[in-house]
């Protein structure tokens, strides 16, 4: 779980667009960059070299 005020603030390092929290893949997601950064104990793990793409059914939804 991510906090509120926390995904508030954060961006995707790459494009510097806002991030949405997905649930069920403990994921921030940048539809901009078409980047998914993994959360890892509560933690985002914001490193472009560790997040994954997006599939084309994940940008477009």
């Amino acid at each position: 779980m991510i906090d509120e005020k926390l995904l508030s603030i954060l961006v995707c390092p790459v494009t510097k667009a806002p991030l949405e929290y997905d649930k069920e893949k403990d994921e921030l997601i940048c539809k901009a960059s078409g980047l998914a950064y993994p959360v890892r104990d509560g933690i985002p793990v914001m490193l472009e070299s560790e997040a994954r793409q997006l599939t084309a059914d994940e940008k477009l939804g």
